[in-house]
């Protein structure tokens, strides 16, 4: 690792992304047992809604705000995602309200029983694994948990949640609501499908107006751009029309609400900076996972520790790089996971903190991208929390 520049860490026992939907409820139903890092104006709410803006990093919003002055306005400031800092992961944090050693959505790509398990698109390679994977067995704790702060609520097995009485709406684009990544991670929530993002103010509204004191939406506008284009001018539209959808929906917010907006992860603009892991690392690999910000090595028995060492060899000057029990010990999953969550994991990563990525010829897709995401700098772990109170209010 390099010494001089150090990784920003989940704050997993304060202001993380993992911590804020249990923080609401608890200020919904105690109020006055907020932390101090829970924005002002959610003390005060008798309703509240949470818009996650997917991959808007809180350093790409500090160094934009004449672009967004209604984000920007928002009271509160930066509080960490979890690692890797990636959508699978951080979404399952936010909503079951536990670090990822615990919900084991421990990243974009993860071993399963000898294969590559894409999550974001529940497949192994081509194929549709909804039948053969079964999202509420390999994510078994609920969304939006009753009792937050208490022993993690498990799943009923087979279960649909349907039998809640208290599921929290969730508004989010249509063509999510069949996913497997969605029944993992939303299984307890009445989901409302939007078109077009000018739904959302709208489907927002109209819960509220119905007595839901805990509306959760989602728009994922800004992260498609970033992967598309990276950080440049189309970004910045893209943070523009971001802003207008804030506005909106701070228009349409009924008195005693409060609007709250987070984001998942960050972004760095990689462009065509990619690194091709070399031989002296690869001859002890047998399988690459996880994402090209966050590079899981899978090693021969008895090569983890001859991988690590060359890892840091040739590419200490531009990643991080951890072996599997490293990265546990010093607490970066947030705890230890049990056996069936590790067992996902590689044996080395490699996050670099340079504005680079480590190829994996395996996965086609992430070739295109330009904008990623995954590793642990402040550009990717530092996302905004911010609050507003509904106009009149």
């Amino acid at each position: 690792m390099n010494a001089g520049i150090q990784p920003v860490l989940p704050r997993f026992n304060g202001a993380c992304l993992s911590n804020l939907l249990p923080a609401i409820v608890a200020s919904l139903d105690r109020p006055g047992d907020e932390p101090e890092w829970l924005p002002a104006p959610v003390r005060d709410a008798t309703q509240v809604v949470v818009l996650v803006l997917d991959g808007l990093g809180y350093e790409q919003l500090a160094s934009r705000r004449s672009i967004a002055p209604t984000i920007s306005s928002g009271t509160g400031g930066p509080v960490t995602t979890v690692a890797p800092s990636t959508t699978a992961c951080a979404l399952t944090s936010l909503v079951t309200g536990l670090p990822p050693a615990v919900h084991g959505m421990v990243g974009y790509r993860v071993h399963v029983d000898g294969d590559v398990f894409n999550i974001l698109k529940w497949r192994i390679g081509p194929r549709d694994a909804r039948e053969t994977i079964r999202a509420r067995e390999f994510q078994r704790y609920v969304s939006f948990p009753r009792t937050p702060g208490a022993t993690p609520e498990i799943r009923t097995p087979g279960g649909s949640g349907g039998e809640r009485a208290d599921l929290v709406p969730v508004v989010t684009r249509n063509d999510y609501r069949p996913t497997g990544f969605t029944a993992a991670h939303l299984a307890e929530a009445k989901l409302y499908g939007w078109q077009t993002a000018a739904e959302i103010p709208v489907e927002v509204s109209a819960l509220l107006n119905d007595g839901h004191q805990l509306v959760y939406a989602y728009y994922d506008g800004i992260d498609r751009v970033s992967h598309a284009r990276g950080l440049d001018q189309h970004f910045d539209a893209e943070l523009r029309f971001a802003d207008r959808l804030v506005a909106d929906m701070l228009s349409e917010l009924p008195k005693g609400s409060v609007l709250v907006v987070t984001a998942d992860h960050g972004q760095v603009d990689v462009g065509p900076s990619v690194e091709v892991l070399g031989p002296d690392v690869m001859d002890g690999v047998t399988l690459l996972t996880g994402e090209g910000r966050f590079r899981w090595l899978h090693t021969l028995p008895g090569a983890e520790e001859d991988v690590a060492s060359a890892a840091r060899e040739t590419y200490g000057n531009i990643a991080w790089v951890w072996t599997r029990d490293e990265l546990v010990e010093e607490g970066i999953l947030g705890g230890e996971p049990v056996p069936e969550v590790m067992a996902r994991l590689g044996d080395v990563v490699l996050a670099p903190f340079s504005d680079t990525a480590f190829f994996d010829p395996a996965d086609v897709g992430e070739q295109r991208l330009v904008g990623r995401h995954g590793s642990l700098t402040a550009a990717e772990m530092l996302v905004p929390l911010l609050a507003w109170s509904a106009p009149g209010t």
